[in-house]
């Protein structure tokens, strides 16, 4: 017995986890491909920038770093209480959500609770999204307390609180970038509830680009580049 799925439904959302989980996974825990991605070569370019930090005066530029980088975050973690928000409406009124999905073309909605599990997966991947982005946001912080401890000597255990600066923030960028894949994956869920050919292609293409920014764009290329 499947319950409210149909075959096509389950494959198209093991599609869906093994895109999201499979990418994740081999770009995080996997040394050798990491070493080639934009997120590698950004967390070498934050720990120059905490090092050049150390002799430099005054540290307003710095300062104003961390707290772009916060902003960035604090604004996509509101975004995803929104979102959750609207989600939780979308869970309330299951009646009126298949009328108005039903009457698009191309479309296969399925029982109410099949609509149900649609948007509570939503629901747990902009949850998820939320506790990655505020635990970026409080490593950032960390850093930038970090930061303000260091001394006006560019000594040994200034160089040594930079160091460790730079790991709290690459930490957090870490994250960071664990809420934004959330984001990108809760877009090619939304395809879901038109049809489950549409979640597979979504999640395909949300895998390619990912892929292809991080490690095969200009940006990753230019930051690599030796001065």
């Amino acid at each position: 017995m499947l319950g409210p799925f149909s075959p096509l439904d389950l494959v198209a959302l093991a599609v869906f986890v093994a895109s999201w989980v499979g990418y994740a996974t081999v770009v995080d825990r996997v040394p050798a491909i990491r070493a080639r991605s934009v997120i590698a070569a950004m967390d070498e370019h934050r720990r120059r920038w905490m090092r050049a930090m150390v002799t430099r005066d005054p540290r307003v530029v710095d300062a104003i770093i961390i707290g772009n980088l916060m902003s960035s975050a604090t604004f996509l973690a509101t975004t995803a209480i929104f979102i959750l928000g609207g989600l939780v409406a979308m869970l309330g009124a299951s009646d009126l959500g298949l009328r108005v999905v039903g009457a698009l073309p191309f479309t296969s909605t399925g029982t109410e609770l099949l609509w149900e599990i649609k948007v509570g997966l939503l629901i747990l991947i902009f949850i998820q999204a939320f506790f990655a982005l505020t635990w970026s946001i409080r490593q950032f912080n960390y850093a930038q307390i970090i930061m303000g401890g260091i001394g006006a000597t560019a000594d040994d255990d200034a160089f040594a609180r930079a160091e460790m600066a730079a790991k709290i923030a690459n930490r957090a960028a870490r994250h960071f970038n664990t809420g934004l894949r959330a984001y990108y994956f809760g877009l090619a869920a939304l395809a879901w509830i038109i049809h489950p050919v549409a979640l597979i292609a979504a999640s395909l293409a949300v895998l390619a680009e990912l892929h292809r920014r991080e490690f095969r764009s200009v940006v990753n290329e230019a930051m690599r580049s030796r001065p």
